[in-house]
């Protein structure tokens, strides 16, 4: 199952669809999309009606107020075609692109994402077509250099070889909403965990931004200026191969000591490795925890882990 979002007669929806099925059959109704159109962003010039704002998507009950924040499930998905490219969503221990980005808001407010979690335009989310869901990336807008770290939860855009699709709220922090697009430079840092209450996104900004992008980020978002960071020194180009066994990446050191006293810390946890990583210039010492039964339980062990200190790991695969 390839968990999508299509275009139906004009509209936009998200959709369990079975690729082996012809799309016409998993979502009724598509019909062909001209090049006339434009698709997958918003924009300051946009028309009133929105060409892809449907109700194929489901849509927050209006009795429940507050969005909920992350939930959903960790998904990559199946190859699958739209406006007759086709997409190839893949695990990936390494990503970076530059292209242009657009932003989608107020039409798909409250509607489900890709990956079950609800769309909300004042998060920092964005949508990417081939992107493990969750997971983070750093997006510079290049005509700023204003950087931001946002959680993909989403599949689009799918126009004019856009890259990336942003909130509403993630595209006013580049500084590009009134544009509608801006070229920017994407970075995968990992997967996220299905908890997202904020403290984890800012600790990812924290660690990854320079100082004035993050305050202008944390003060966006109503983050605490200073989540609680534990001291992972580990270049990000360094990660774990894929495969299927699931463990924890807690953090790593340059310093063995303090590697030990991060095991010491995660004893309770599961069980804990330190392994020195050799990149030529400096040795790291790695702490991670398992192996662990599967999904559920490396989610479980991620969240444990945050709460002793460690909000910026991740579960990895061998």
């Amino acid at each position: 199952m390839n968990n999508v979002r299509y275009f139906a007669q004009g509209k936009r929806c998200v959709s369990d669809c079975d690729t082996s099925r012809p799309i016409w059959k998993a979502c009724a109704g598509i019909v062909a999309i001209t090049a006339a159109l434009s698709l997958g962003a918003c924009s300051s010039k946009q028309s009133s009606e929105d060409l892809f704002a449907g109700t194929g998507s489901p849509k927050l009950a209006s009795s429940q107020k507050s969005i909920p924040k992350g939930g959903g499930r960790h998904h990559i998905g199946k190859p699958y075609k739209i406006n007759g490219k086709k997409y190839y969503p893949k695990d990936v221990s390494s990503y970076e692109r530059t292209g242009m980005a657009s932003w989608y808001g107020p039409k798909f407010h409250r509607r489900q994402t890709s990956n079950g979690e609800w769309f909300d335009m004042h998060d920092l989310t964005a949508a990417h077509t081939t992107l493990p869901l969750p997971s983070y990336v750093k997006v510079t807008n290049l005509a700023n250099g204003k950087q931001a770290v946002l959680r993909v939860n989403d599949r689009g855009p799918f126009a004019h070889n856009r890259i990336i699709d942003l909130s509403k709220r993630s595209s006013e922090i580049l500084d590009f909403k009134g544009k509608g697009t801006a070229k920017v430079k994407v970075v995968y840092l990992g997967k996220a965990p299905l908890k997202h209450d904020g403290t984890h996104l800012a600790a990812m900004n924290k660690k990854h931004l320079r100082a004035n992008d993050y305050a202008r980020v944390a003060s966006a978002m109503n983050y605490s200026s200073s989540p609680t960071l534990y001291a992972a020194t580990e270049p990000d180009s360094i990660v774990e191969p894929v495969g299927e066994t699931y463990f924890v990446q807690a953090a790593s050191f340059s310093s063995p000591d303090n590697a030990q006293r991060a095991k010491i810390n995660l004893s309770d946890v599961g069980p804990v490795n330190i392994s020195p990583v050799d990149t030529g210039t400096n040795t790291f010492y790695r702490v991670t925890v398992g192996p662990l039964s599967g999904p559920e339980h490396a989610e479980r062990a991620l969240n444990e882990v945050a709460l002793k200190g460690m909000p910026d790991a991740r579960i990895v695969t061998r």
